[in-house]
This record gives structure tokens, C-alpha cells and sequence, in this order.
């Protein structure tokens, strides 16, 4: 496939992009006491190394009500300069056009992170959390205005060689240009050019500031489903209007808000290329200013695809260049069958930033390490070994193309016909066909790595003693329990009842063994995809699905992900029925007695099928045996302790690369 619309340079004012593709902005969290250090240089170099054109540096508050995360960088404060100084230098020199972002979040402020009250137009509600906001007065909004300025001053001086400002998701600028968070009756709200005066007028004083050679972005979000925000129309027209003073250099177009959050860091469950309807409703009013598309773009195909339709100038993949920071470069080389390709998961980007810790990467550990691990790249060793990975589920895969990437002779074994293990069930529930898409990919670079792969091969300890390996990695993985046992009811071993039959797991489910009745009752502790994406696979099958859990609500774990809401939305539609803050207490033919955590009554379920989804639990006994005949292994994964795939693709890598440093 031919990407000629991907690798179309672009002049964007004093400024020559090497091709489409944008590095857009997000929040990495990485941040230590409010400066970007080696965390944050490893991060953005291995992108422009990788081959973006521009890279968009993750937003920066103007002033102390702007602070939304402890990650944030220092507000108001010229002690930013020369550490930004080292990185826009260094993605400079690899040849990526460096841009910061700017924002300032108005009502959905965090004010015990900032320590301030949350300013807005009119003081609105927060959709961040139970606060609320204060409005403004002329004065600061006149203060706020020159934090802007003063901010983009700063990035100039950083040798940033421009900055986007962030007017999308309903923050500050565009809680200004909506009816609904602005009832001002002054010069900043009423009539359309009143309510953009503040984004205009923060956009004009910084081309002042900072002269003809630098770049102004902005960013906007499509939302026109909310009911409160701009239209599609509306916003066509408030871009028009900045458009028409030759404010902006481009304009950037992602989806959702604060108030449909999902939509902004848009998961598997929401179709591909969102950005591109309203980017492509900008074009055809011929703005001066470029168009960049973004939201669920995933693959330079993608965005081939939008530019070639004419839906946007440049497109911004965030999540795939995370997932494969050298996509670019696999691109233009022809290699995309090499492009490891985003699962559009969001349990580390997104999920580990929700707890407030620096962002990572479910399929791409090296993320947030880059400068620890020599970014996502590998060296020959001085001296190869032989690696046996027992095991192909997502810690032998990785283990295994990273011991090869790095020089070491590689045998993987696998017990099953085909690769993937827990893995490839995952994949095969609704769609989530990106993670075998994954598994497909690992196959194809073992195989291009001339790793031998042996199927259908069980391993004891003899059999991997008689092979001799210099080191085994043991990537077995984990197997339900099988009892029954629930968290919530810790005094209770086994659930009674449970050897009466028709008990299943979710892995005998998506595996095809288990034999089902018409009426299921999951029970799921996890409240994750195991549990949840198994009643998703059950309901669309035909089957009437219970969910039993004792949590507050179904599918919490996801809430990290900012995929609960969605997951919630498509189960009720299906017609699966929620019992939460509840266990079970017995299990027979007819169905489950049910108790309520919360005021201990009991309710039978009527069931014909019990399905588990509960903890698994790993089997050390060929480690052990493995261990007393002396044998240097290691496990991964799994076999090291029950987690999620993130844990275990992690484990691989770092196996391997601590082999390589200790020889």
C-alpha cells in the first residue's frame, strides 16, 4: 500500500513538516516536581526518532487554577526553560517540528492539587469532581489572559517552535464560547464575538509577544451529541471567526468532553477516524489555517486514508506512535506489517494516568523508560546465549522476540496448536480482534527473527533439561481456581455447591469448551474485560446473562480505562441484568442463593450455568522442580504471580534485557 498523501511534506509558517503525522498532545504525567527530566526527554526523542513530524508536548497550565495533575509542569515559572531546552533540541536535530501545548481546564479544576479555587466563566459545575467553580472578573480574565502570553513567551525561549492552544473537552476557552458555561452579560459573553473574545484575544496578543516565526495552533473538540455544547455548525463557525484574523496556523480537532468523557480517549468500543467528520466540515469552508485530524486514528492506513479524502491537512496519532514510537519510520519504509499496532485498550496510557502515576504502555513497556532501556530499540549482546521460553502467551512472546532482537539463540515452546494463551481468549471477545491481531504480529517478527517455534509441545522438567539452555524462562501462566473462593466472603474456602455441575470459567467460555444453558450468571470479582467482555461474547450469543459483583458497580475496574460507562451501556442494551455489592452463598442445578453485602438479606437467581470470573492462581511446581536441579530459570508473567497482560509482556522484556546487562 502506497502512502503518498502520509509522506506529502507541509510548510506550516517558517516551518517544513517532514510529513503528516502528528504527535499530538496528551498527558504523561511524567513531570518531577514540576520540571520534565529524562523521563520526559527518553519519551518525546524516541518519537522523533521514530519519525513524527511535529510533536505536540503535553499541556502546560498558565496559572495556578489551571493545575489539574501532580505531573503537571511548573505554571508561571521561568525554572521550566532549560530542561524543555534539552528536549525540544534534541527531537529538533532528529528532524520533528516541536510544539507546546497550553491549557487552562476553567471549571473542571483539581483545587487540591492546585491549591486554588476553580475559576471560570459564570461558575459552572466541575465534571472533574464534586467542586465548583467561581466566575471570573474582568480582572482575572485579563490575568489569565497574560498567562497565556507569558506562558508561550516561555516556550519560545524554551526554542519551542510554536504552541497550541488548547480550546477543546469544554476547558477555560470554549467554556467561554458555550451558552451553557457563559451567562455573562459583559464584554466577555452574549453575542458569538463576545464569548470568543477571550480565546481571540489570548491568541492575538501572542502572535504579538512572540513575532511572525512561530506557530499557533489550536484546539478544538467535536461534541455535538451533548446537547449544550456547539454544534458542528457553531464550531465551523467559531473557527471561521478566528480563522478570518489570521490567528492560527492550524487547527486541531479531537471528540468528546468533560461531559461524555469516553469519547475523548475513544477505546475499541467506539469506531475508528473520529475526528474526521468535523475536521472535514473545516476544509470545506477553506480556512486559511491547516486542519489536523484526531480521535481513534490509529494507522498511517488511517490516516492515509483521511488525507486522501480531503478530511484534514495532517492527522494526529497519539495512541499508535505510544504503542510503536518508530510507526513513521516502519511506514515510509514500506515495513507496515512490522508497525506494532495499539489495542485502543487505554489500561496504561490512560488507565495508570488516572491513578495518577506517569503513563506507560499495555503492549510497549519501554514507555515511560526509554531513557533507562535505550528507548525502544535493542543492541546486539557481546555475547549470545541460548533462551528457552516455555510458554507463548504474551510474557514468552515478548521474552522471546526481545532475547532475538538482542542476538540470543531462541527456542519457544507452546503446549497449545497456536500462540497466545489467556491471551488470544481475550481476543476473541467482542471487538477486541486488535489483540490478535497483536498475537499475529509477535508471529510474524519471531518468524523474521529466526526463532524456532515448537507447537503442540508440553515441556516437563526433563524435556527442558535434556535441551540445555543457558536460560530458561518459564512463561507457563495460570489456571482458575476452580472453587469458587470470593474476596468478599474470605471465611468461605469453596462455594458450596460448586461440584453439582454446570460451573464453568470465562476461560472454558471463550475457549469453547464449556456447554452453557440458555439462562448464565457470571460472577465477577474483577470487574474487568475477563469478566465483562465474557458477558458482552454470552449476550450477543443469545444467552439471558446475570452479573453477580461485589462491587458498587458493574465493570470498576475499567473506570481507569475510561471504558466502564461504555461497557455498562452496551450490556444494558443487550439486556444483562446487574446485581452489584453482592456474593454468592450456594450454587446447585436450579440456579445461585444470592446474598447482599450490604444488609445481609438473601435472593435465589434462577441459572442454568455458573461462570467464574475469579482469581487465577499459578502452579510452581515445575519452577520448584526446575530450581532444585539447578537449572537458571526464571519466570514471567503468570508464572511469576496472576495479573494482567500489561504485567506480563513487562516481565518479558525485562528478563531480557537484565540478561543482557549482566553479560
Amino acid at each position: 500500500m502506497t502512502l503518498k498523501h502520509v509522506f506529502a511534506p507541509l510548510t506550516l509558517r517558517h516551518k517544513t513538516l517532514r510529513n503528516r503525522i502528528v504527535f499530538g498532545a496528551h498527558t504523561t504525567n511524567m513531570a518531577t516536581d514540576g520540571l520534565p527530566g529524562d523521563r520526559h526527554l527518553g519519551y518525546y526523542l524516541e518519537r522523533a526518532i521514530g519519525g513524527a513530524a511535529m510533536i505536540v508536548v503535553e499541556p502546560m497550565p498558565v496559572h495556578a487554577a489551571a493545575v489539574l495533575t501532580r505531573g503537571n509542569f511548573r505554571h508561571s515559572s521561568d525554572d521550566v526553560i532549560p530542561h524543555f531546552a534539552r528536549i525540544t533540541k534534541a527531537c529538533q536535530d532528529e528532524g520533528a517540528v516541536m510544539i507546546q501545548q497550553l491549557y487552562h481546564v476553567g471549571a473542571h479544576g483539581d483545587w487540591d492539587n492546585s491549591w486554588h479555587a476553580n475559576w471560570s466563566p459564570s461558575g459552572g459545575p466541575s465534571y472533574h469532581d464534586n467542586d465548583g467553580s467561581r466566575a471570573m472578573s474582568a480582572d482575572e480574565i485579563e490575568e489569565t489572559i497574560d498567562a497565556f502570553v507569558q506562558a508561550a513567551i516561555r516556550c519560545q525561549k524554551s526554542g519551542f517552535d510554536g504552541v497550541e492552544i488548547w480550546a477543546a473537552y469544554n476547558c477555560l476557552l470554549d467554556q467561554f464560547w458555550a451558552p451553557f458555561s457563559n451567562q455573562r452579560e459583559d464584554a466577555w459573553g452574549g453575542s458569538l464575538e463576545n464569548r470568543t473574545r477571550f480565546s481571540r484575544e489570548i491568541m492575538r496578543r501572542v502572535r504579538a509577544a512572540c513575532g511572525d516565526d512561530f506557530i499557533i495552533g489550536l484546539s478544538v473538540s467535536d461534541d455535538p451529541t451533548t446537547g449544550v455544547f456547539p454544534t458542528r455548525d457553531e464550531m465551523v463557525e467559531i473557527v471561521a471567526l478566528h480563522d478570518a484574523e489570521g490567528l492560527m496556523d492550524y487547527v486541531t480537532v479531537g471528540a468528546g468532553s468533560y461531559v461524555d468523557f469516553q469519547k475523548i480517549i475513544p477505546s475499541f468500543q467506539y469506531p475508528e477516524n473520529l475526528g474526521a467528520d468535523l475536521a472535514q466540515r473545516l476544509r470545506e469552508v477553506k480556512l486559511s489555517a491547516f486542519v489536523t485530524a484526531e480521535a481513534n486514528i490509529r494507522t498511517p492506513e488511517n490516516a492515509n486514508t483521511v488525507l486522501g479524502a480531503g478530511q484534514a491537512d495532517l492527522v494526529s496519532i497519539v495512541r499508535g506512535q505510544i504503542a510503536d514510537p518508530h510507526m513513521v519510520r516502519k511506514a515510509e519504509a514500506g515495513r507496515l506489517e512490522d508497525i506494532r499496532g495499539c489495542l485502543s485498550c487505554n489500561q496504561q496510557c490512560w488507565g495508570r494516568r488516572g491513578r495518577d502515576y506517569y503513563i506507560s504502555c499495555l503492549i510497549n513497556p519501554s514507555v515511560g523508560h526509554e531513557f533507562e532501556w535505550g528507548g525502544d530499540r535493542f543492541t546486539a549482546s557481546p555475547a549470545p546465549k541460548s533462551v528457552l521460553v516455555v510458554g507463548g502467551g504474551p510474557a514468552g512472546l515478548e521474552a522471546a522476540r526481545v532475547a532475538a532482537e538482542c542476538g540470543h539463540r531462541v527456542i519457544l515452546t507452546e503446549a497449545a496448536p497456536e500462540l497466545g494463551g489467556q491471551f488470544r481468549l481475550a481476543g476473541l471477545q467482542p471487538r477486541r480482534a486488535q489483540i490478535t491481531d497483536l498475537i499475529a504480529w509477535y508471529a510474524r517478527q519471531l518468524t523474521k527473527l529466526g526463532v524456532e517455534i515448537r507447537f503442540n509441545c508440553y515441556m516437563d522438567a526433563d524435556d527442558i533439561v535434556d535441551i540445555g539452555a543457558d536460560l530458561v524462562l518459564l512463561a507457563t501462566g495460570s489456571l482458575p481456581t476452580g472453587t469458587g473462593f470470593q474476596k468478599a466472603l474470605p471465611q468461605v474456602g469453596e462455594l458450596p455447591g460448586i461440584d453439582s455441575g454446570n460451573v464453568w470459567s470465562t476461560e472454558d467460555v471463550m475457549g469453547r469448551a464449556a456447554r452453557l444453558g440458555t439462562h448464565v450468571l457470571i460472577l465477577d470479582e474483577g470487574g474487568h474485560w475477563k469478566g465483562i467482555g465474557t458477558a458482552w461474547h454470552l449476550a450477543e450469543a443469545g444467552h439471558q446473562v446475570t452479573i453477580v459483583t461485589p462491587d458498587a458497580m458493574i465493570a470498576r475496574d475499567l473506570v481507569r480505562s475510561a471504558t466502564d460507562f461504555s461497557a455498562r451501556q452496551t450490556l444494558a442494551k443487550l439486556g444483562v441484568t446487574f446485581i452489584t455489592e453482592s456474593a454468592l452463598t450456594r450454587w446447585s442445578k436450579g440456579g445461585a442463593r444470592c446474598v447482599s453485602l450490604l444488609t445481609g438479606e438473601e435472593a435465589d437467581i434462577a441459572a442454568d450455568s455458573l461462570v467464574l470470573a475469579t482469581g487465577n492462581r499459578t502452579d510452581t511446581t515445575l519452577l520448584e522442580e526446575l530450581r532444585e536441579r539447578g537449572v537458571n530459570v526464571q519466570p514471567i508473567g503468570d508464572a511469576a504471580a496472576p495479573r494482567l497482560a500489561a504485567a506480563a509482556i513487562r516481565d518479558g522484556r525485562e528478563a531480557v534485557l537484565k540478561l543482557c546487562q549482566t553479560h
